[in-house]
């Protein structure tokens, strides 16, 4: 038992291999096998994306891990430095280039061969023999790739989606060269006859050049359109990657230094002109501008920044000279922690994909059996060698699990990737199902449903005191307190002209304070705090105190020569796109719920305000978590919105959970969507989003089941020439992906109330 114990208290450790070599899903099936036969190892290995997501124990080395992928017949590279995370474009691009090189050597070579063999008014003496000249090559050098595979899957005791296309085109081309150099089809003068379909009776003057090398084209240009559009489903990751800046001016010894941002250390001054990116997260230290962060949020319109606000990396200055305290570096930054979220999303299988997985492992060998099957049918059966040849190769052909593999990782590529571009990061495929069954979502008030900041709504003074002397007065005495009602009326103090200093500063906790402003002894408060001081509340004012307190406002009095002269009403303001939100969440099916810690008088007001009819209001933040799961209990599924401290563990319990990208980093970590640009309207078109993605990979997957169930029984039953059968096959993969790609069209809507 101790044994045990000590094995499971191991720490583990996270890496996303590079692999190598993978050629269908059965591929990665196989490579996740071996990883998992590791003990203390967890490995999920993505075709589409070409990475093993492994976890992994101390007491197993990256070495091992890389050696055991090695070891069944592929490469496997680590990860590069987070300063080079950026994905290899020339190496990619070379490959596609290589890709369409043999592409294009193959078409232009098979196709007079497809049309000599198909049109037989064409063909002319000994024309079968020009036939072979031109049908070698692309069997030999169009097929190499899908035949070195194959031998190399061979050498490991296994069978792939290249084992099928392999056996296929060289079974078709080893018949015709034997049907050519000893049976009678080298005759000068034979004609050949072409059909769709496999026709009974034949043998050895029957040639198949035109299958093996139409097949090959066929599987070739699946393959190409298939790599390239993979390139494009992954360009939304490799943007964010791109986004940083890549040179910084640093002001040091007074003196302004430009030098790569890989050099820029945590607390450095740096200069960001109008135009320029901001080189990394930090601090504003110098100068107002308006920042443009459209890039990684989603929002298009510019945010006004000044000395003491945070900036992000990547974000664009649109406006004055800024100079900014470096906070976060390199992988800390919050575009990395972005590109991490949205790698890892991809890197991961939904629910619906460990299906495919495991029919794509078992796939190919069952396919190779039902081809030899066929091939005893037809032959007895009477229908000929030729004809039982023909349709065991149609079977195997037909058969490539390629479009199962491609189903799932492709539509999260496109998914998380748009997602990301929108300030809506995914943090798995397993958030995808939570959104399809989620009927009721929990919203946080604070920060969340409100901008989580106080403001001054409201003034009421009496006859004969100007509004702007009450706030300027109000405003100086509050300006020397922290508490953020008075940091609320001293902003507004300030932004309509200069305070004055205040002397005699008192803070009273819970009730005011008071001060001298200009030679006047000023109280500003509670109406407990100015009757303290024998400071009257006329009739007028009391009235409008009332008012503000049953609006779910917080009211504040302020007085000075023997009386109050003003009211002030201040209140968390909802968000402007509050309203419009709920509405869309409403839209979507889902019943909102309005969560806080604030008295019931303020919370109904706020969701009177946007629309909420439920609210569960006065909640310590450890009973946000309870109220959760008491939904949970009454047999919903839970949605939680929410961006502080105290709503991570609420996050966690939801069976979905949105974090407003402006909150903590608790609750982010806790939450399995997180939005960004902290606007509740992009929790609309997160959950729309994760629904269409979902909706794709079930498209994909049924597309790719039913392409093989309906298929197969035809190219068994001689209904598929195997050239056709080429192009069916190939031409799934391809919608499989393109059908992918109609995510990249998603559009946020736009919400009204």
């Amino acid at each position: 038992m101790s044994t045990d114990s000590t094995h499971l208290t191991y720490a583990t450790q996270h890496i996303d291999l590079a692999i190598g070599g993978m050629t269908c899903a059965s591929c990665a099936a196989r490579i996740e096998k071996k990883l998992n036969r590791i003990d203390g190892v967890t490995a999920t290995v993505n075709y589409a994306t070409e990475k093993a997501s492994v976890t992994y124990p101390e007491t197993v080395s990256t070495d091992q891990l890389i050696a055991t992928v090695e070891a069944t017949g592929y490469t496997a590279a680590l990860p590069p430095a987070p300063d080079q995370a950026a994905p290899d474009q020339p190496a990619e691009t070379d490959e596609l280039a290589g890709l369409r090189r043999r592409l294009q050597t193959s078409a232009v070579l098979a196709l007079p061969v497809a049309v000599l063999a198909m049109v037989p008014a064409w063909q002319f003496t000994n024309w079968q023999w020009l036939s072979l000249v031109l049908a070698a090559p692309v069997v030999v050098y169009g097929g190499a790739p899908f035949h070195r595979a194959a031998w190399t899957n061979l050498r490991h005791g296994a069978a792939t989606m290249d084992t099928l296309i392999s056996v296929g085109t060289l079974a078709a081309f080893g018949w015709s060269l034997w049907a050519l150099f000893f049976g009678t089809a080298g005759t000068a003068g034979m004609t050949h006859p072409f059909s769709f379909a496999v026709v009974r009776g034949g043998g050895q003057d029957s040639i198949y050049l035109e299958v093996a090398a139409a097949v090959t084209v066929f599987i070739l240009a699946g393959r190409f359109f298939e790599a390239r559009s993979k390139r494009r489903a992954g360009a939304a990751l490799r943007a964010l990657l791109e986004l940083g800046a890549k040179d910084v001016t640093v002001l040091r010894d007074g003196r302004e230094t430009r030098i790569p941002v890989g050099q820029l250390a945590v607390g450095d001054l740096f200069v960001v002109r109008p135009g320029e990116k901001i080189a990394t997260d930090g601090v504003i230290a110098e100068g107002a501008s308006a920042v443009d962060a459209s890039m990684l949020t989603g929002e298009s319109v510019p945010v006004e920044v000044g000395p003491g606000d945070t900036v992000t990396g990547a974000t664009v200055n649109a406006g004055g000279r800024l100079v900014v305290r470096a906070q976060r570096i390199g992988a800390d930054t919050q575009l990395a922690q972005m590109a991490r979220l949205v790698e890892q999303a991809q890197t991961g299988k939904a629910a619906v994909q460990r299906l495919a997985d495991r029919i794509s492992a078992v796939f190919v060998p069952i396919v190779i059996a039902l081809a030899v099957a066929t091939l005893g049918f037809w032959l007895g059966t009477g229908g000929g060698p030729a004809a039982a040849f023909t349709a065991a190769v149609a079977v195997l052909i037909i058969a490539c699990p390629c479009a199962l593999g491609l189903a799932t990782p492709t539509a999260l590529l496109v998914g998380t990737g748009r997602g990301a571009q929108l300030g809506i990061l995914i943090k798995g495929p397993e958030v995808l199902e939570s959104t399809r069954r989620v009927d009721a979502i929990v919203l946080d008030k604070t920060g969340t449903v409100t901008t989580g900041r106080m403001t001054l709504l409201d003034t009421t003074t009496t006859a004969g005191t100007s509004r702007d002397l009450a706030l300027r007065l109000a405003g100086a005495a509050e300006a020397a307190s922290e508490h953020p009602i008075a940091q609320a009326i001293a902003r507004t103090a300030a932004e309509a002209g200069g305070l004055p200093p205040v002397t005699g500063f008192t803070n009273r906790q819970g009730l005011g304070v008071t001060g001298v402003v200009e030679g006047t002894a000023v109280v500003v408060g509670r109406a407990a705090l100015l009757a303290e001081h024998g400071l009257a509340v006329p009739g007028e004012l009391d009235a409008a105190r009332q008012a503000a307190e049953q609006a779910g406002r917080t009211a504040v009095l302020v007085g000075w020569d023997g009386q109050a002269r003003a009211v002030f009403a201040v209140a968390d303001t909802v968000k402007p796109t509050s309203a419009a939100a709920v509405a869309g969440l409403r839209a979507l099916g889902l019943t909102p719920v309005l969560l806080t810690g604030d008295n019931t008088t303020v919370a109904r007001a706020i969701a009177a305000e946007v629309g909420i009819d439920e609210v569960i209001a006065e909640v310590l933040p450890a009973g946000k978590v309870e109220v959760v799961r008491r939904l949970q209990e009454q047999g919903k599924v839970v949605a939680m919105a929410g961006d502080g401290v105290n709503d991570a563990a609420a996050l966690a319990q939801a069976d979905l959970g949105l974090a407003m990208g402006t909150g903590t980093d608790a609750a982010i970590e806790a939450a399995d969507l997180t939005l960004v640009r902290g606007d509740l309207v992009a929790a609309v078109d997160a959950i729309r989003l994760s629904r269409r993605t979902l909706a794709t990979i079930k498209a994909n997957l049924f597309w790719a089941f039913a392409y093989n169930v309906a298929a197969l029984p035809l190219a068994a039953f001689g209904l598929l020439n195997p050239m056709i059968a080429g192009a069916a096959m190939a031409l799934s993969s391809v919608f499989v992906v393109s059908n992918s790609l109609r995510l990249r069209g998603f559009r946020p809507v736009t919400l009204t109330r």
